[in-house]
């Protein structure tokens, strides 16, 4: 699959939220951003919280097979439907949430499915970031941003970045003025090839 010219009628969104808690700023930012999306574009949302995936545990390299859950199956089902793939996780420790990292982990059970094609079939998709942290300096977010976009990388998929937001209290993001401008016009912008570091220079895929 590509998302090279997909029109709006091609596109659709999955929203991966994070937080232990609902409604929280990191919902409210990506909230934000998904009100500008055309209205012909799908939204699905899922609340990683509400219905928690089991521990993930690595079967690869193991005989026997690890049974699949509805809830594993319903978020491996949207996850592949999707053309656009939004994680909004708050900063928790640098990086995604609890939440986030297992939906990420089950990511890797994924790619090694028979007949899945997990992999193949989420390259040219693009993967986005929106997180709301408590610290003002952006650079502490590099950890979070990092994690998300090599993981686009070894799919080859595309990486829209992060949208970042301050709050820490309940409904606190509301007051940045520079993340709710930018929540505008995040989905406009084009999503590069997500690369590791070095590539750009080697040309190495």
């Amino acid at each position: 699959m590509t998302t090279d010219r997909l029109t709006d009628a091609d596109r659709s969104f999955l929203f991966v939220l994070g937080s232990s808690r609902p409604d929280g700023n990191t919902e409210i930012l990506a909230r934000a951003a998904a009100e500008q999306l055309p209205a012909g574009i799908p939204q699905r949302w899922v609340d990683l919280a509400k219905d928690p995936l089991p521990d993930f545990q690595d079967g690869r390299h193991e005989d026997g097979t690890w049974p699949v859950g509805e809830r594993e199956e319903e978020l491996r089902r949207l996850t592949l439907e999707a053309t656009d793939i939004v994680i909004a996780s708050p900063l928790y420790w640098y990086t995604v949430s609890a939440n986030t990292k297992r939906y990420l982990d089950y990511w890797s059970g994924w790619l090694g499915v028979p007949g899945l094609d997990f992999k193949k079939r989420m390259a040219g998709r693009t993967l986005w970031g929106v997180t709301a942290m408590s610290e003002e300096d952006e650079v502490r977010a590099d950890g979070l941003i990092t994690a998300l976009n090599h993981s686009a990388a070894y799919l080859g998929m595309r990486f829209g970045g992060v949208l970042l937001g301050n709050g820490s209290r309940p409904g606190q993001v509301r007051n940045d003025e520079r993340a709710i401008t930018r929540a505008k016009t995040f989905f406009e912008r084009e999503a590069p090839l997500a690369r590791f570091p070095g590539e750009e220079e080697t040309g190495e895929r």
